[in-house]
This record gives C-alpha cells, structure tokens and sequence, in this order.
C-alpha cells in the first residue's frame, strides 16, 4: 500500500520533466539553427562581398579610362563628356554616373540629371594622384538612390599642379533588391530547415530509443508469475547491451531470491506444521477417552517434545534473520581456540558415546582468533552434531584448528555416510536434507547447515565442503583474522 502510494505521489514530478526523446529532439534543434544560421549568414555575406567587390572593380575601370582620356588627350574634350554622357546611359544591370570637377569645383562633365541624383560633396574624399581609386562606399543619395560611389584626382595633360577630380557612382538599386529576395529566400530556406529538422531530430530520436522502450515494455510485463522472461540483447546497440545484460542479471538474483523464497514458504510451512499436528494428535487421542495419570503425563511430555522442537525452529529462523540484518554487531573477542574445541568436543562426548562414534581434537596451542565465543561454539558444535549423527558406529569425527596466511582455519572431518556431489551446493539453504541416509533424524529440521553459513558471513568468513560419499565429509570453517593475534 505505501509502495502505490510512493508511485503515485512521484507520478507527477516524473509526468512533468521532459522525455529524452523530447530532449535529444531540442539539442538537435539547437544544433541544426545554430549551424543552418551561420552557414545562411556566411553564404549571405560571401555574397554581399562579391556583389561589392564586382561594383568596385567595375568603378576602378571607369575611373582608369578617365584618367587616361584626360592624360593622353587633354586637348580632346568632346571626348571625355562622351564618355562621361554615355556612362549613364540604361544598362543590362544598373546604371552609371560620372562627374569631372576642375580644381576650384567647377564641372567640366558630367552625367545627365547627375547633380539632381548626387551633389559633388556627397561623394568620398578622391584618391591622390597616381594612387589607385580607393574601394567604393555605399551610400544613398539625396534622392533616395542606393549607390557605390568612388572619386579619385586625375592630371589634365602634364600638368600635376592643376589635377581635376573624377567622381563615378553606381546604381546599386538592382544588387540591393537582389541582397533583398536572397534574405528572404535564406529566412524561407532557414525556417523550413528548422522544421525539417525538428521532424528528422524527433523521429531519429525516437528510433534510437526504440530500444529502450523494449526493455521497458519488457519490465512492464514482469510479474511474480514469469520472472523467467528476459530481454533480447542480440539486437541492442553497444550502449544499451550492457544496461540489458545487467537488467537480465537482476532478473536472475530476482528469479532465484524468489523461487528460493517461494521453497522457503513451503519448507517453513511442512516443518512446522509436523509438530503441530502431531500436538493436535496426542491431545485429541488423550481426550478420547478417559486415562490413568501417567498416560496424560505421557502426553503432555510428548507435546513438550514437540513444543520444544517449534521453538528450536523458530528461534533457528530467527537468528538466521537477525544474521542476515547489515546492521547486526557480533562480539568479538580474543579466543583459545584449542580451549573451545575441547569444550565442544566435552559437550558432544556423551551423545557421540552413544552413538558409538570418537571424538577427537587436534589443535596447536595458543592459537587464538578474534571471533565471538557463543557463535563459534555454535557453528563448531553444529558441524559436530551433524557428523555424529551421520557417523556408523565404530567411526570418528576429528576437530582440527591451524593459522594460515592470516586465516583461522577449522576443520570438522567424520568417517561418515558422505554426502551426494549433487547435493553439496544445496546443503547450506535452508530446510534442504540430502538424500538416503542423511534425509531422516530426530530433531533434523535442515536448519543446522544454513546457521553454520549465517555464522561465518557474519565474521566474514567461509565455509568449504569436501565429501566422498561411503567415506566422509570434511567442513573447513574459514575465519579471517587480524595480523595481532596469534
């Protein structure tokens, strides 16, 4: 309930953020304007440039031919206002307007209606004598006309000291239309390939999520009941495959926590319901009928039995559970692990005698471990249970301790039934019994095996199993310890 209630509270928060198709969609965007308007501006200026650059070429021709006709034939002015008439004339792409000004200002020629268009101070100061004409300004007449205009001094003949002033002006009314349409034609071009581009960004976009909404979907459709689906990985790009392989191990640890989860329900539920029917037994049979005093004493001693093994298990399951918390400390302290081993090995003395079976202990002095005392007695004492049990009579179970490399090495090894190859990963979870001979027993809830591992992962250590089914088992507890103790 506090889980859908979580998702549902975070639902608008994630509703209002943008999808990353939305947002890989606005960095290309971005990008493509970014790149469309400088290269639109680029093309725009090269050809501006050209424009101007063509208009002067054209203005620095003309004022070469008029400084050569004054030059060379200063005697033949006809000649000049010809040239300088028939500049204006209408042609193909603009028209052309040219003055010549004596030293104190008085025109000599000029261009018909040209003083109507362009005043003689309206023009660029004049380029000095043998200086090529400067480049053209663009400027606009008192009429309103766009032009590129140049002026540059001129020598009459071969007389330096009396240069006249050459003024030439260009229509540019045609180019500046022309720059006009251009604009506007790269606006257009601009806007349509901002919107091509969103379309392009956004359907790249979602095709290259494609994969992603895959493993979506696939999440979406996993349940509890089919934990086993899997996602496709063959066709992944490299970037997502990795995340996909992940998903699927996830899915794995899921699929075995949960089938583990699903036998461990089961296995708790059989277990404890055994002793409980059996409780239900005994007192429906004693309440069938009237019985003698140490009938019902007999009963009652067989639910105490069987109460006795409930809290076993319980209390079992619930050190499992408390080991299994990050947060459970355990006391550690400096142990005489010989000590230990022979107080185990007095506690298990007289049910192994019983049994028939030897106990013997085999460990170096002052070998001491930093681990918690009632833990490894416990584990130690389980491993040993476990060998008597299992052990025909006439055999033995050896309890050895070493320090290597570091490492608290203990070992219990029994001449027992051994244990199936098959069988030896499953033996630490928990409610697993083997097969044959190790599947039945008094008090044998398969509990006993998952303590010992509970036990060692909370001291950091592990548990290492050899067997040989017909001629033993040997466990080998490993406790890693500190470089001080010895």
């Amino acid at each position: 309930m506090s889980l859908t209630t979580n998702v549902r509270q975070q639902s608008p928060t994630v509703g209002r953020s943008w999808s990353i198709a939305l947002r890989l969609t606005a960095f290309y965007l971005g990008s493509s304007f970014v790149i469309l308007l400088l290269a639109t501006v680029s093309l725009y200026q090269i050809l501006q440039a050209n424009l101007r650059r063509a208009q002067d070429q054209f203005l620095i021709e003309k004022v070469r031919v008029m400084r050569e006709l004054l030059r060379d034939r200063p005697n033949e002015m006809w000649q000049l206002k010809e040239e300088v008439e028939q500049t204006w004339a209408p042609r193909q792409y603009a028209r052309v307007f040219g003055r010549v000004l004596d030293s104190h200002g008085k025109v000599l020629a000029e261009s018909p209606g040209m003083d109507l268009r362009l005043g003689s101070g309206e023009f660029p100061s004049p380029s000095p004598l043998g200086v090529e004409p400067r480049e053209g300004v663009s400027l606009r007449s008192g009429a309103g006309m766009p032009v590129r205009a140049t002026a540059a001094l001129a020598v009459v003949g071969g007389r330096p000291d009396d240069p006249v002033t050459i003024q030439v002006a260009l229509d540019t009314q045609l180019a500046t239309e022309l720059l006009l349409v251009y604009r506007r034609t790269l606006w257009l071009v601009l806007g349509l390939g901002l919107a091509g581009c969103a379309i392009t960004g956004y359907w790249l976009a979602r095709a290259g999520l494609r994969p992603v909404r895959q493993i979506a979907q696939t999440a979406q459709r996993i349940r509890s009941s089919n934990l086993n689906q899997r996602i496709e990985i063959s066709r992944l790009p490299a970037e997502l495959s990795t995340l996909a392989a992940n998903f699927n191990a996830m899915l794995e640890r899921l699929q075995d926590s949960f089938d583990r989860l699903s036998r461990f329900s089961a296995d708790i539920a059989h277990e404890l319901r055994t002793p409980v029917n059996n409780v239900r037994i005994e007192i429906e049979v004693a309440l069938g009928k009237s019985r003698s005093i140490s009938e019902y004493q007999e009963t009652l001693g067989s639910c105490l039995e069987e109460c006795l093994r409930l809290s076993r298990i319980i209390d079992s399951m619930l050190f499992i559970a408390r080991s299994e918390d990050p947060r459970t400390q355990i006391q550690r302290e400096a142990v005489d692990i010989g000590v230990e081993l022979e107080r185990v090995r007095e506690f298990y003395e007289a049910p192994a005698g019983d049994a028939g079976v030897e106990l013997r202990v085999s460990c170096p002095a002052g070998i001491t471990a930093p681990v918690d005392r009632m833990l490894f007695q416990r584990a130690v004492g389980n491993l040993v249970a476990n060998a008597v049990r299992y052990t025909p009579r006439g055999g033995h179970v050896d309890l050895n301790a070493r320090r290597e490399n570091g490492v608290l090495q203990v070992q219990v090894a029994d001449t027992g039934t051994g244990i199936a190859a098959a069988d030896l990963p499953k033996i630490f979870d928990r409610f697993y019994r083997a097969d044959l001979a190790r599947s039945t027993g008094a008090g044998n809830a398969g509990l006993g095996l998952a303590i010992v591992k509970s036990i060692l992962s909370l001291h950091g250590g592990t548990v290492v199993v050899n067997s040989w089914p017909g001629r033993g088992t040997v466990m080998n507890l490993q406790f890693p310890v500190d470089a001080g103790h010895h």
